[in-house]
């Protein structure tokens, strides 16, 4: 005759694989829930036009305890032609072929770009970290990486309105990662992080897209929404290229 547990011994058991299945749950979620310091106070000390039509925006603003000063570089915004509204709402309602949609989100530009079938059918501004033009080399760096790919995870309830993870880091970004170990540009002890995406905001944070504050931790952010319709468009299996 088999021996039955005690209950008490069941239940500190149950307990245990309970408190594992958070712990899963709450690390596969990390990026959506981690807290970054808003900026606030946020101003324009000074802006201007060089030579070639392009911005440069000087900001100062507080995050936490400090106080953070950063040049925004705005390149001449570049004529886009989008689809009309009511072909964008089509596309929205049918199951479009994924491999019909590209994402090609553009640092020097500060835009997301959606294509389909090799046509552009919306651009919305985007904002990163504070050094956009760099490729992210390791954790904690707030870089948001460059190259290929793809839509992995969704969450319609982020810290940030809505969170659509990309498959950072893949074979590519992690040989890259090991060479920059090796040849002692990063630290032997670094971690080559992950849960980057593409995200909206706080409420009535709109603003700090509109003016380029590099706030995110290597993120790809929108203004919520242009995250809301963005999120009607594209899914998982996505294609996403980002460059410099």
């Amino acid at each position: 005759m088999k021996k039955s547990l005690p209950i008490s011994f069941a239940i500190k058991k149950l307990c245990t694989v309970v408190t594992i299945c958070l712990l899963v749950a709450t690390s596969t979620y990390a990026q959506d829930a981690k807290h970054i310091e808003r900026p606030t106070d946020v101003k324009v000390v000074r802006e201007y036009q060089d030579e070639n039509g392009n911005m440069v925006r000087e900001l100062q603003y507080k995050q936490g305890r400090m106080v953070v000063s950063e040049t925004v570089f705005l390149p001449k915004p570049k004529r886009v032609v989008v689809a009309p509204p009511e072909e964008v709402e089509k596309i929205k309602r049918e199951k479009v072929n994924k491999d019909s949609l590209i994402v090609l989100i553009d640092k020097t530009q500060y835009s997301l770009t959606v294509f389909y079938k090799k046509k552009c059918i919306k651009s919305y501004r985007a904002v990163f970290g504070p050094n956009p033009r760099m490729n992210k080399r390791m954790e904690g760096d707030r870089n948001t990486p460059e190259g290929w790919f793809t839509i992995t995870r969704l969450n319609p309830k982020s810290r940030y309105n809505k969170f659509m993870e990309i498959s950072y880091p893949d074979a590519t970004h992690r040989e890259r990662f090991q060479k920059l170990k090796e040849s002692g540009v990063i630290p032997k002890t670094a971690r080559i992080g992950g849960n980057i995406g593409i995200h909206g905001i706080w409420e009535g944070g709109d603003d700090m897209i509109e003016l380029g504050v590099g706030w995110t931790d290597g993120c790809i952010a929108l203004r919520n929404a242009d995250m809301n319709e963005l999120y009607q468009l594209i899914g998982i299996g996505t294609r996403v290229f980002i460059k410099k």
